[in-house]
C-alpha cells in the first residue's frame, strides 16, 4: 500500500501572535512516527512537510497527482479557524484520484464529529495516536469496506451516525521504529525527540490526556532506546542540539526519577546540549543536577500561578512553595527556566492578579523579554477536550469562538479582570509583531538588541502595574480610554524600535 503524509500549509492569525497551545509540541512528531511504522510494516510511506516546506496546496495537489497514494493520511492541526483552504484541497483531490482519505491529530481526536459533518471528502479520522490504526488500515482491503472495526478509527455508518472502536494504546514504545524527519525538521536549530508520551496530571486547561489516554497516562522510552535514535541522528546530521517534546519528560515517583538519571548518564557520554519540559513537582535537585551535568540548557516548568487557590482551580496538583523551589533548584543549577502561565482565567478576581503580579516579581520572572511577554499575556485557552471546556459547557458559560466549536471562549467573571486582560493582549500583540521577523528567524537580529529587549521589558511591566494599579483603585477605563493605553503603549514600542534600528545601522 501507498501513504503519502501531508503536513498541511498553516495560516498565521495576527490577533494570535502568542497562542501556541492549538497543538502540544509532542505533535511534530505524529507523522514521522507513523511514516515509520508503514515502512517497517513493507508499505511505502512518504511526509510531503506543506507546513515547515512553506508549500502551497497547488504544490501539494501536484505532488498527490504524481504520487497516486492509495491512503491520504493528514495531520490536521487547528489554527484558529474552521480550515475551510483544507477541506477546499481535499474536496479537489478526491475528484482527481480514486484514494482513501484519514485525518490524524489532537485536533481530530476530539473533534471528528465536527470534522466528519463538514468534510465529506475525509473518509476517516483517527483518535488517539496514529501508528496502530494507521498500520491496520493500510494492511485492510479499502475496497471491501471492512475498516470500522479498526480500533482507534472513526467512521461514518452510512445513515447519518459514526462508527467508533476505541483506540489501543502502545505500551512498549522501544518497539515503535525512530520516526521519519522531514529536512525541515532537521533544520530547525534542534532537533525533536520524543522520550515519552502522556502526562499524569490531570490540569484543567490541557488535552495531552485526552489525546494519549489514561492506561497507563504515562509512558517512557528506555534510556538505552533514547540514546540510540540520538547516536543515529547524530551519525546523519552531526547535531548535538536536541529538544525533548514529551508533555511531562520525567514521568511520576521515584522509578522516573531514577529513570531520569540514567538517561543522564547516558547523554552526558554523547556530549550533548538538549531542552525539555515537565512539572514543578518532578524538579528534584539530584536529578536536575545529573541532567545539568549532562548538558541540559533549557527546561519549560508550568508554573501557571502563583497563588494556591487558583493552582486548584486548575487542578494543577502542585503548590506556590513548589513552583518556587522549582525555580530555585534550576537556577542554583544554572538553568533560568521558561515557565507557563495562566494570568487570566475565567475566574481571576483582581486580587488574583496582583498576587501573581508580586509572586513573578518576588521570583524574578521578568528578567527576560520573551519571559515577561507571555507571563504578563496569556489568558485561559479553551479547547475541546479539556475539563475546563466541559464544565465551563455544564455551567452554560461556554460560548463557541468562530465558526467552529472546537475551541470555545468565556466571559470573565470580572469586569476588571477583563478589561486589564483586553489591554495586555493588544499591547503584547503589538510587540510580538514588531520582532515576529527576528523571533522567527526570517531575520537576523541586529547587533545591540538587548537594550531594545531591556526597554520593552520595563515597558510591558509598567503598563501591567500601572493599570493593575488604576483598576485597583476602582477607577475603570472605558473602551475609548483602554484603547488610549494601547495606543500610548504601542506608541513607546514604536519609538523604541525605531531607535534600535537607528542605533543598529549608525557606523561606530
Amino acid at each position: 500500500m501507498k501513504v503519502l503524509l501531508i503536513e498541511h500549509p498553516r495560516r498565521a492569525a495576527p490577533d494570535r501572535c502568542n497562542d501556541i497551545a492549538n497543538t502540544p509540541l509532542s505533535s511534530c512528531l505524529l507523522s514521522g512516527y507513523a511514516a515509520a511504522v508503514l515502512r517497517s510494516d513493507g508499505h511505502e510511506a512518504e511526509i510531503v512537510d506543506g507546513y515547515l516546506e512553506r508549500l502551497s496546496y497547488a504544490d501539494i495537489l501536484e505532488r498527490v497527482i504524481a504520487e497516486k497514494p492509495d491512503i491520504l493520511a493528514v495531520h490536521m492541526v487547528y489554527n484558529w479557524e474552521k480550515n475551510r483552504p483544507l477541506f477546499n484541497f481535499l474536496e479537489e483531490v478526491r475528484g482527481s484520484l480514486p484514494l482513501y482519505v484519514v485525518a490524524f491529530g489532537f485536533y481530530p481526536t476530539v473533534a471528528f464529529r465536527e470534522i466528519l459533518e463538514t468534510c465529506p471528502a475525509i473518509d476517516a479520522v483517527i483518535a488517539g495516536e496514529p501508528e496502530l490504526p494507521m498500520s491496520r488500515l493500510a494492511g485492510s482491503n479499502l475496497k471491501a469496506n471492512n475498516v470500522s472495526a479498526i480500533p482507534g478509527l472513526v467512521t461514518r455508518d452510512g445513515s447519518g451516525g459514526l462508527i467508533a472502536a476505541p483506540p489501543d494504546a502502545i505500551n512498549d514504545l522501544d518497539t515503535v521504529p525512530f520516526p521519519v524527519r522531514t529536512p525541515g525538521l532537521l533544520n530547525m536549530g534542534e532537533i525533536n525527540l520524543l522520550g515519552s508520551r502522556g502526562c499524569y496530571g490531570r490540569c484543567t486547561f490541557c488535552y495531552v490526556g485526552t489525546f494519549f489516554g489514561r492506561n497507563p497516562s504515562w509512558r517512557g522510552r528506555s534510556p538505552e532506546n533514547i540514546a540510540r535514535e540520538i547516536d543515529s541522528l547524530i551519525a546523519q546530521t552531526g547535531s548535538r542540539d536536541f529538544y525533548f517534546t514529551d508533555p511531562n519528560f520525567f514521568g511520576p515517583g521515584t522509578a522516573c526519577q531514577e529513570r531520569a538519571m540514567r538517561l543522564a548518564g547516558l547523554l552526558k557520554e554523547r556530549g550533548i546540549r538538549f531542552g525539555i519540559e515537565g512539572r514543578v513537582n518532578d524538579i528534584h535537585d539530584e536529578t536536575i543536577g545529573r541532567l545539568a551535568d549532562a548538558g541540559l540548557r533549557h527546561i519549560l516548568i508550568g508554573l501557571e500561578s502563583g497563588r494556591d487557590e487558583s493552582l486548584k482551580r486548575l487542578n494543577k496538583m502542585t503548590t506556590v512553595a513548589q513552583n518556587e523551589e522549582a525555580i530555585r533548584i534550576l537556577r542554583r543549577h544554572a538553568i533560568e527556566p521558561n515557565v507557563g502561565f495562566i494570568m487570566f482565567e475565567p475566574d481571576s478576581t483582581l486580587q488574583d492578579l496582583r498576587i501573581n503580579f508580586e509572586f513573578l516579581k518576588r521570583n524574578d520572572l521578568f528578567r527576560r523579554l520573551s519571559v515577561t511577554a507571555n507571563v504578563l499575556y496569556h489568558h485561559q485557552i479553551i479547547l475541546q477536550g479539556t475539563a475546563a471546556y466541559a464544565y465551563l459547557k455544564a455551567e452554560g458559560r461556554l460560548v463557541e469562538a468562530g465558526d467552529t466549536p472546537y475551541e470555545g471562549t468565556t466571559h470573565f467573571r470580572n469586569s476588571t479582570v477583563a478589561t486589564l486582560a483586553s489591554i495586555m493582549r493588544r499591547v503584547t500583540n503589538k510587540l510580538f509583531a514588531s520582532f515576529d521577523d527576528f523571533w522567527s528567524g526570517r531575520v537576523p537580529e541586529p547587533e545591540g538588541t538587548q537594550a531594545a529587549y531591556d526597554a520593552l521589558n520595563r515597558l510591558l511591566v509598567a503598563v501591567f502595574e500601572d493599570n493593575l494599579t488604576i483598576l485597583g483603585s476602582g477607577e475603570i477605563p472605558t473602551e475609548a480610554q483602554a484603547a488610549v493605553i494601547v495606543d500610548e503603549a504601542a506608541g513607546k514600542i514604536e519609538r523604541t524600535m525605531e531607535a534600535f534600528f537607528r542605533q543598529s545601522v549608525t557606523p561606530a
